[in-house]
């Protein structure tokens, strides 16, 4: 698994429990999608997503999307 595949495996993941837990915990979980999204959002077209950086500098190897 490559660091492209991983961010978007995490994001999805993060997206979807948020919005289990607005359903049965509380409905602020839905902050949390929000900042999911705006931070895939500003991935799109500036290339910085926190996740990515930490994961190169674990070791992982870099996609063609976080270069």
């Amino acid at each position: 698994m490559n660091v492209d595949r991983f961010v978007f495996a995490f994001a999805g993941s993060a997206i979807l429990i948020s919005l289990l837990l607005s359903q049965y915990h509380s409905v602020n979980w839905l902050w949390f999608t929000a900042f999911v999204g705006a931070n895939m959002f500003q991935a799109a077209f500036t290339g910085f997503c926190p996740l990515a950086i930490i994961l190169k500098k674990v070791g992982m190897q870099p996609g063609k999307a976080f270069c």
